[in-house]
C-alpha cells in the first residue's frame, strides 16, 4: 500500500550538505519536522572531508565539531624546490562517524534510507516505490547539475587507508606531495597520518579529462608507500572520485538544471570551491543560512539558497580566472610551479584563500610579480582566448 509523510522540511540526498542542514535544524529548531531521505543504506557515502580551521567560523564549529574524526595543528606541502610546514589546524570527517552522528541525533522516523527518489518539487518528494513525501519546503542535494554546462576541468583521485605492520613517522598530513613524478596534469599525493599503523594516502591530478584509471593508481599508492618505507599490512577503507573545478559556465542554466524552482544545496546548487573542488565550508554556511529561515516554504528555501549560490559564484570569479590559468597557461607537467609559488605567500593570505576570504590586496599579492607559467599564455587565459 502506497503511503504519505508529511514534515515542515523535506532533505533530498544524505550527502555532507543534506546531513548538515538536518543536523543544524534538529539542533536548533527542533520543532521543525525533517525527513532526510537517502538512497543508499547509510549517510556520508563513502568519504573522507577535510578542512582548514579557518574554513569554520567561530561561530559554526558547534556543527562540525561532533563529526571531526581526527585534527592536527599543523599540516605540511612539498614541491620539487620548496618544502613548507604551515602552523594552520587541519581536521577530518569520515562518513561513517557523520552516518553516526545523523542516526544519533534525528529521531529514528526522519532518516528515510534506501529511498530512491523520482522527483522533487518545491513542496514534495516522489519515491520509486510510489510512496510521496509532502512538505512545507524541499531541498534538493542530491549531486551536481548538468556539468556540460561549466567549463570544467578535473580534481580526480583514488584515495586507501593502509593498514601498516609498523609505526609509521608521520607526524603532520602532509596535504600535497608534489615531488612525485608529474603524470596527466598537476599530480601530488595527500597523506592524513589517522593513527600509528593507519595512513589515509590519496593520489590526486588536476587533469583535463575526467577518465579515471583506478589500477595505474592504486599501482601509484603502492609504490609511494614502498618508497615511504611502509610496510603495508591491509587496505582498508578505498575511494575514488573526480571533482569539478570551474573555469567559466552560465550560473543560472546550471542552477536550472538541477530543478527549476526546487531550492538547492551542495554540488548541485553550483556550491564548491572553484579551484579545490571542496564543499565543506559552503554546506556549512548553507545550513546556517536555513537555520536563519523565518519562512520554510518552498519558494522561500528557493530564492534564499539561489541568492546565495548566486552571489558566490560572482565573488568567486577569481579563483576561476586562477583556475583557467593551472589549465590554459601551463603545460601539464608544468602545473605545480603555480602551487609551488602559491605556497611561499604569507600563511595567512592562504588560509583566506581556501575559505573562499579574498580582499583585493591578496588577490594582488597572488597575482604580482613574475607568473611561473609563459606571460603570453597567463594573458591569454587570463582573458579566456588560451589554445
Amino acid at each position: 500500500m502506497l503511503a504519505s509523510f508529511s514534515c515542515d522540511i523535506a532533505i533530498v540526498g544524505g550527502g555532507l550538505s543534506g546531513a548538515l542542514i538536518a543536523l543544524a535544524l534538529q539542533k536548533r529548531r527542533p520543532d521543525c519536522e525533517v525527513r532526510l531521505i537517502e538512497s543508499g543504506g547509510h549517510v556520508g557515502g563513502n568519504h573522507v572531508w577535510s578542512f582548514f580551521a579557518g574554513d569554520v567560523r567561530d561561530a559554526d564549529r558547534w556543527l562540525v565539531a561532533p563529526l571531526i574524526s581526527h585534527g592536527w595543528t599543523r599540516h605540511s606541502v612539498r614541491f620539487p624546490g620548496h618544502a613548507r610546514t604551515l602552523d594552520t589546524a587541519y581536521y577530518s570527517i569520515e562518513s561513517e562517524r557523520l552516518d553516526a552522528v545523523v542516526r544519533k541525533e534525528l529521531p529514528k522516523r526522519a532518516l528515510m534510507l534506501n529511498s530512491k527518489v523520482l522527483g522533487a518539487s518545491a513542496r514534495a518528494v516522489m519515491l520509486a516505490n510510489g510512496d510521496r513525501v509532502e512538505a512545507k519546503g524541499v531541498i534538493d542535494c542530491r549531486g551536481a547539475g548538468e556539468l556540460d554546462l561549466l567549463e570544467c576541468g578535473w580534481q580526480k583521485f583514488v584515495g586507501h587507508e593502509l593498514i601498516l605492520d609498523e609505526p609509521h613517522t608521520l607526524r603532520n598530513p602532509v596535504i600535497m606531495d608534489a615531488t612525485v613524478e608529474q603524470i596527466d596534469g598537476y599530480r601530488f599525493v595527500y597523506c592524513l597520518p589517522m593513527a600509528a599503523t593507519r595512513m589515509f594516502v590519496e593520489d590526486t591530478y588536476y587533469s583535463d579529462r575526467r577518465d579515471l584509471d583506478i589500477k595505474a593508481l592504486d599501482a601509484r599508492i603502492e609504490t609511494y608507500a614502498i618508497a615511504k618505507g611502509w610496510q603495508v599490512a591491509r587496505t582498508g577503507r578505498s575511494e575514488a572520485g573526480a571533482l569539478p573545478v570551474v573555469m567559466d559556465g552560465d550560473f543560472e542554466e546550471y542552477w536550472r538544471s538541477g530543478g527549476n524552482r526546487v531550492a538547492k544545496a551542495g554540488m548541485r546548487a553550483g556550491l564548491f570551491h572553484p579551484l579545490t573542488g571542496y564543499s565543506l565550508p559552503d554546506a556549512v554556511r548553507t545550513a546556517m543560512l536555513v537555520l536563519r529561515q523565518n519562512d520554510l516554504s518552498g519558494h522561500a528555501l528557493h530564492d534564499a539558497l539561489h541568492g546565495l549560490a548566486r552571489k558566490s559564484w560572482r565573488e568567486r570569479g577569481f579563483y576561476r580566472m586562477l583556475t583557467k590559468m593551472l589549465f590554459k597557461a601551463a603545460e601539464p607537467e608544468e602545473r605545480y610551479r603555480i602551487l609551488e609559488r602559491f605556497y611561499r605567500l604569507d600563511t595567512g593570505l592562504i588560509g583566506r584563500f581556501y575559505a573562499g576570504h579574498l580582499p583585493l590586496r591578496d588577490k594582488a599579492r597572488i597575482l604580482i610579480g613574475k607568473p611561473p607559467v609563459p606571460l603570453g599564455r597567463a594573458v591569454a587565459a587570463i582573458r579566456g582566448n588560451a589554445s
